[in-house]
């Protein structure tokens, strides 16, 4: 490796000019990847209810659907607004009250459950179907312009409104998170280093490598906006420490080879890659464990933030070498005295009260696993929204005017008798919590013959194979009222017709928790079971995978059982993500700490001697990293208004925290109790007392 690390250090103005070229591929790359607005599109292709989308699809010509409410507007002119409507790109057909009679024909005629479909006192209401899909370009295209055309008087409710509202959300957040992340990073990289040239360049170089890895998205299908949006935050985060590795190492050689910078950049370049390479390799493990989630929006982030590390340690042991070496006098120039204290006794007191530390752990341990096992959850998308948007705006609407907090889709295989379709009607309509249910059944009443009804509505509502019925709840998404109305409508459905199927916003919801639920265990399962063989490996070991993981795991429990305890609720992407993140990322403080304790415990220190010597050298490199890591998401978990990123980046803030904690304070506790069984259990440690 010193021999490549030499060949690097002489190419170094090559390595930065290319680096510098390889940003503009990286540039179009990221304007080129799409970016997917909708989670629910991540559901596995095998659920019901995701089929049941692509036969709507490919039935009905139609992927998505919106109710639009118009206030205080007289038929004729609603009309005309609907005329307006059908004309915008992509929008197949508007369903309204005209399809099923003329406007001469007075509303008072319609069927009761039709007539209360369309109107309530000064309102009335509209189902706008979409050509494609709730999450395409297209789609959202079309309710931006719909949204242009229809003025104050109207609100177009719907998941396909809110996936818009997410996109402009996003687009106009995503620039402020990496400037907040930036800044409050300088501040820590100004406070803990001795240049503030240094503190730039590793900016520089990190900012590239995030560049260089969204950019390589373009060859996925697409990446979420979830994945977008922290990308950048954690690859500041995870890969800030391998930067402080290198110059640290580099300090050292310098001293070592003084008056050769080449020589000592060599060396440590050659010295940095041995040690990241094996932090790294767990950091990659908890981002790949997200990949065995059937919920594919976990390897999307999976993938995209594995490629990011690897990426990184490249520039980490590349570019930023280059650029110090070519910043030299710099660096020199901006030289000042580190503002971090010396923490030496700080040291020594924490490992001389190791039994205190052991009987505040033993105190928490309890209360921290109850409260990471009760944690409420919410799945609902919208919740994590603004209420002042649009799109809830609308939603809100639509339930105050109409009782309709969701739209059920049946779609009901050909083949059924008009008695077992009305029976079928019937039963479904006495479910607690069904407005009403409205099909081809519902439109032929007694007062208006089935020649009244125009061919364009039988269009709407039937297929070769399929009839489309609607079903209006008013109860919420993601709540357990609709999950037992959505379950006791797919029983009355199979019975009729086991081909028929129940879809919608709130059935996909349904299906989401089932799936998280049990990816969430997986999730846990496969990140923990990596990182124990990883730890295993490295220090040769059965005991220290077990010490490291339970410290660390313990940290995640902390932090998950802190919204238990203050009342509040996460959404289910922070809560399947945060404990492989955690992990992953911060048990590298661990083992930095380890590495030291069974170095100098090999080399003949006894126990105390060894733990205090491990202790101290680490503990500022830990802070450092633990404090890098809090910079990078604190400010967006305070800034962003998207709940799923909000309290993602606060999870990850006080994860960071709260794993520096218990890693200074109760690794070394662990340590001292458990110095025989570790000795016992490790190679090359068997013979020590």
């Amino acid at each position: 490796m010193i021999q490549f690390a030499k060949k690097l250090v002489h190419h170094r103005k090559f390595i930065v000019f290319l680096a510098f070229i390889l940003l503009i591929p990286s540039t179009i790359g990221i304007v080129k990847t799409r970016i997917n607005y909708d989670i629910l599109s991540y559901l596995p292709d095998s659920l019901e209810t995701v089929k049941g989308q692509d036969i709507m699809v490919d039935q009905f010509g139609a992927g998505a659907y919106s109710m639009i409410i118009v206030e205080d507007m007289n038929l004729h002119d609603v009309q005309k607004l609907k005329q307006k409507l059908e004309k915008v790109n992509h929008v197949d057909k508007i369903i309204w009250y005209d399809d099923i009679a003329d406007l001469s024909v007075p509303k008072e005629m319609l069927p009761e459950k039709v007539r209360k479909v369309f109107f309530n006192k000064n309102a009335t209401m509209m189902i706008a179907m979409f050509k494609e899909t709730t999450s395409s370009d297209n789609t959202m295209e079309a309710v931006t312009q719909m949204r242009k055309i229809v003025g104050k008087q109207c609100f177009i409710s719907g998941m396909s409104g809110v996936v818009t509202d997410i996109k402009n959300l996003v687009m106009q957040e995503i620039p402020i998170y990496v400037t907040i992340a930036a800044v409050l990073s300088l501040i820590v990289l100004f406070v803990t280093m001795e240049s503030f040239a240094v503190a730039f360049l590793f900016l520089l170089s990190i900012g590239m490598a995030i560049l260089y890895n969204l950019g390589t998205n373009i060859f996925l299908s697409d990446v979420s906006y979830l994945t977008m949006a922290l990308t950048a935050i954690l690859q500041l985060g995870v890969t800030m420490d391998y930067s402080i590795f290198l110059l640290h190492s580099y300090e050292s050689n310098k001293i070592r080879f003084e008056g050769d910078k080449e020589r000592a950049m060599a060396h440590a370049i050659s010295n940095t890659f041995k040690s990241i390479t094996g932090s790294s390799v767990t950091t990659v493990a908890g981002f790949a464990a997200l990949c065995f989630m059937t919920f594919a929006l976990g390897a999307n982030l999976g993938i995209v933030m594995a490629k990011g590390v690897i990426i990184g340690v490249i520039c980490c042991v590349t570019v930023l070498p280059s650029l110090i070496l070519i910043c030299d006098k710099l660096i020199e120039k901006t030289h000042h005295r580190s503002l971090m204290p010396d923490l030496t006794n700080a040291s020594h007191f924490i490992t001389k009260h190791y039994k205190t530390t052991i009987i505040v752990f033993l105190i928490l341990l309890f209360p921290a696993i109850y409260g990471n096992n009760h944690t409420e959850i919410y799945y609902n998308i919208d919740k994590s929204l603004p209420q002042s948007l649009p799109s809830n705006v609308a939603n809100k609407k639509l339930s105050e005017e109409f009782g309709m907090s969701n739209i059920h889709m049946v779609m009901i295989k050909n083949g059924m008798s008009q008695k077992e379709l009305s029976n079928m009607q019937k039963e479904i309509d006495k479910v607690d919590g069904v407005e009403w249910c409205l099909g081809m059944n519902s439109v032929i009443g007694s007062s208006i013959p089935s020649d009244m009804i125009p061919s364009s509505m039988k269009e709407m509502l039937q297929s070769d194979e399929y009839e489309m019925q609607f079903i209006c709840s008013n109860y919420k998404s993601a709540t357990e009222k609709v999950n037992k109305q959505i379950n006791e409508i797919n029983d009355i459905v199979k019975k009729y017709s086991p081909g028929s199927m129940v879809i919608g916003e709130a059935p996909l919801m349904n299906d989401l928790e089932t799936v998280t639920n049990v990816d969430l265990r997986n999730v846990n399962i496969a990140s923990i079971a990596a990182i124990f063989v990883i730890i295993l490996i490295v220090f040769k070991s059965i005991s220290l995978p077990v010490i490291l993981v339970a410290v660390i795991e313990f940290a995640i429990c902390v932090n998950m059982a802190v919204p238990y305890y203050t009342g509040l609720s996460l959404p289910f992407v922070a809560s399947i993500v945060i404990g492989t993140i955690q992990l992953g990322a911060t048990v590298d403080y661990a083992i930095l700490m380890t590495s030291r304790y069974q170095k100098e415990r090999i080399n003949g220190k006894k126990k105390m001697e060894a733990i205090r010597i491990a202790h101290e050298t680490s503990m500022q490199s830990i802070i450092t990293s633990g404090l890098s890591f809090f910079a990078a998401t604190i400010g967006i978990a305070i800034y962003s208004n998207i709940d799923m990123i909000s309290a993602i980046c606060t999870l990850l803030a006080r994860g960071a925290v709260i794993s520096t904690v218990a890693v200074i304070f109760i690794l070394p506790a662990m340590f001292m109790i458990f110095d025989k069984l570790i000795c016992k259990t490790t190679l090359k440690m068997g013979h020590l007392e």
